[in-house]
């Protein structure tokens, strides 16, 4: 009875930690969608640019002046690493979701038979 006990702790513990990394996983993804929105509006916002205009770009305190063109290509490379990024991320959620769910099966089962031990034990003593 104390090594299915041990068992269903371990599992308990492993799944806690599985949804642990599941719900950091989503706020990963989250994190990625809002910098995607940015740099989309970042994207547009270089589109509606003449050649007189000028772009500057933050480096601390201080705003530098940048070629519209190495701009550009600078939020298309971002965004590109983001698109990598959410595609990543993505694949690590299907498969913390198959793990979460893999192990919450496996809970569901030593559950029912860590009971029915029980339920074994207790009736032991009372029909004697």
């Amino acid at each position: 009875m104390a090594s299915l006990e041990a068992k269903l702790q371990a599992a308990t513990s492993t799944y806690t930690k599985l949804e642990n990394d599941y719900a950091r996983a989503v706020e990963s993804r989250q994190r990625l969608d809002a910098q995607k929105t940015e740099n989309e509006g970042v994207k547009k916002e270089l589109a509606n640019l003449t050649d007189s205009n000028s772009v500057f770009k933050l480096v601390g305190p201080i705003l530098m002046k940048q070629d519209q063109s190495e701009a550009r290509h600078n939020v298309d490379k971002r965004l590109e690493w983001i698109a990598g990024e959410i595609t990543r991320v993505e694949a690590s959620l299907k498969d913390l979701e198959t793990k979460v769910e893999s192990k919450r099966m496996e809970i569901v089962h030593l559950q029912g038979q860590f009971q029915q031990q029980q339920q074994a034990s207790g009736a032991a003593p009372i029909a004697a």
